[in-house]
């Protein structure tokens, strides 16, 4: 079979070179499909919950806006549970497969430090794809936001030539071509010819524009202003006919019109880097005149935008601005600290941040990049939640129920030892053990499901043995090795005072980024010039960071390090994020953390 996705016209005619092709399902008659290796139906997802990390700014109406890290497929996953068929536009600016990388530079702030490279090109994603993997990757997460789509929302497909022809052939299939409303270019005039590869330049993208029923979908007509104003016939209704209108001497009338309806091709520059135009650093970054032309020609105010793929952030910054509640989520933490960065500027010039709040703020939430390591109640929330565990909140020694089983969650900070187990030994109803035991001499008493973050040997072999006795069936779920599909993250290293009314952070070590760097934490010098932003929050819950200090300087300047306490300060959070944008979070108290 090739490499190639093969497009084949299901009808009654089959070629006698592929009349051994075997299909994994029946062909439907002049339906045309896009077949490739490994092709499958996606038909049911896994939920993934969602771990609320920050908010920055205040609902407005109820609604906050959301930004959330991790896998989009997992993230939409999650979505299912509470949007679906709720959103309003989703606009997505997927990998093209160009089969390059995309990388930022990184550079130290400040002085160089005391090794040969102070600057350095971290991958910020691959698009580099074999094509069954692309396509296959693409058919899952567009039957996803179909379902996420309200019955009058639509969806904007950014791609390229590159993949163009196979993704409105997956469109079509997902969505139904009859639901097809526009193949809409963005031209960018302002891109460098280049002739050298013996084609015309490419200087322009795809949009494919489907909506979820059409008929139903939003669309808002646009002008824009032409280059030079033209003379165009006045017309007038006749008797039910158009007709040329004309003065009372009989003269044919003449408007001066200095716009043009906007058709299907966008005329819009590109960001160029000399132009230092909405600079954020991150590689395909779109402009915001392009995403407000997408977003107000097919949403209203108060309508709600989603873009899985969001980079940056351009999709949620132009939302913001002209009244759109949105959601955002990227695989890529850079992206995610890039974007946060970018709205939280947003949202200061929109006063959607601070007592006399316009707009909603927005929060930062991980979906299965989750954070458990400091707080054991959180921890439990989301391993009950992400585990499908039902809950038994009257229950002291039981934290759920699973298959049959109860279950008890170890500790999750730390490897689970058989000390661990006196909790469930000295709290087990002995009494029901032994009734059950009369009644049913040949099952055991109890069937038990411990969940831990890595365990001593014999675990469960030990609770057996001090169970007075009474048989048990005892499983073990090991996070850390069993459940590979949930990922757990730690922490870099810091030191931080707080002595009378001042914090100080006095060391920092990003350990990745010092890896990289070849850099001993002695050589370290200033520890800010590793750093990108300290946000703190200066009374704590415990569960949400709320930061009320936002230190996020110029690109060649550097965070302060020293900040006043204010007086009703409580528990102190702070979170240092470096050039990686992999962030540090911790609690302080007076003296040393």
């Amino acid at each position: 079979m090739s490499d190639h996705p093969e497009l084949e016209i299901n009808d009654e005619s089959k070629l006698e070179s592929i009349e051994s092709f075997k299909l994994e399902k029946p062909p439907i008659k002049g339906f045309p499909e896009l077949r490739w290796q490994g092709k499958r139906p996606f038909t049911s997802t896994q939920y993934y919950p969602a771990q609320l990390k920050e908010n920055h700014g205040d609902p407005l109406d109820g609604w906050m806006n959301k930004i959330y890290w991790g896998d989009n497929l997992q993230v939409m996953s999650h979505l299912l549970k509470d949007y679906r068929g709720k959103i309003d536009l989703v606009y997505l600016d997927p990998p093209f497969d160009s089969k390059a990388n995309y990388k930022k530079k990184i550079t130290i702030k400040g002085e160089d430090l005391t090794n040969d490279s102070s600057s350095f090109e971290e991958k910020q994603y691959e698009d580099i794809w074999t094509n069954d993997s692309y396509l296959q990757f693409m058919f899952e997460r567009l039957i996803l936001i179909r379902e996420l789509l309200r019955e009058s929302g639509s969806i904007m497909l950014h791609c390229d030539w590159n993949k163009s022809h196979h993704l409105r052939c997956i469109m079509d299939e997902v969505f139904g071509p009859k639901n097809f409303l526009n193949e809409l270019y963005w031209y960018y005039y302002n891109k460098m010819p280049d002739t050298r590869k013996g084609t015309f330049p490419r200087s322009s993208d795809t949009i494919l524009w489907y909506a979820k029923t059409k008929g139903s979908h939003k669309f808002n007509p646009l002008e824009e202003k032409r280059d030079n104003p033209v003379k165009q016939l006045a017309r007038k209704k006749v008797d039910g006919r158009a007709v040329n209108a004309r003065d009372a001497d009989g003269n044919v009338i003449y408007n001066i019109r200095d716009s043009r309806v906007v058709d299907n091709v966008w005329r819009i520059s590109m960001l160029q880097p000399a132009d230092k135009v909405e600079p954020t650093g991150y590689p395909t970054q779109k402009p915001e005149t392009l995403l407000e032309r997408v977003i107000t020609s097919s949403t209203d105010p108060g309508d709600l935008v989603f873009d899985p793929f969001m980079g940056s952030g351009t999709t949620q910054a132009v939302a913001s601005r002209i009244g759109r509640r949105f959601i955002g989520s990227d695989i890529n933490l850079g992206a995610i600290q890039i974007a946060t960065k970018r709205l939280i500027g947003v949202a200061e010039k929109l006063g959607n941040i601070g007592p006399e709040s316009r707009a909603a703020g927005f929060s930062v939430s991980n979906v299965n990049n989750y954070d458990v390591f400091r707080n054991p109640v959180q921890a439990r929330e989301l391993l009950v939640e992400a585990l499908e565990i039902q809950p038994l909140p009257n229950n002291s020694l039981y934290d759920g129920e699973k298959d049959g089983r109860m279950v008890k969650i170890m500790p999750v900070n730390r490897i689970a030892t058989k000390a661990d187990l006196n909790p469930l030994i000295t709290g087990f109803d002995y009494k029901a053990f032994q009734k059950k035991q009369e009644s049913s001499p040949n099952k055991p008493v109890e069937s038990l499901l411990l969940i831990c973050m890595g365990h001593e040997p014999d675990l469960a072999a030990h609770l057996k043995k001090e169970c007075h006795g009474f048989e048990l069936d005892v499983e073990v779920v090991d996070i850390l090795r069993d459940k590979a599909n949930l990922e757990f993250k730690r922490d870099s290293e810091a030191e931080i005072v707080v002595e009378d009314v001042k914090l100080t952070i006095t060391a920092f070590y990003p350990m990745n980024l010092l890896q990289k760097l070849s850099l001993q934490k002695e050589k370290v010098e200033d520890w800010r010039e590793l750093t990108e932003s300290v946000m703190i929050d200066w009374n704590y819950d415990g569960g949400v960071f709320e930061p009320t200090v936002v230190d996020v300087p110029e690109k060649n300047e550097m965070v302060s390090g020293e900040y006043e306490v204010p007086q009703d300060a409580g528990t102190i959070r702070v979170k240092i994020t470096d050039l990686l944008s992999e962030s540090l979070e911790m609690e302080v108290r007076h003296g040393k953390s």
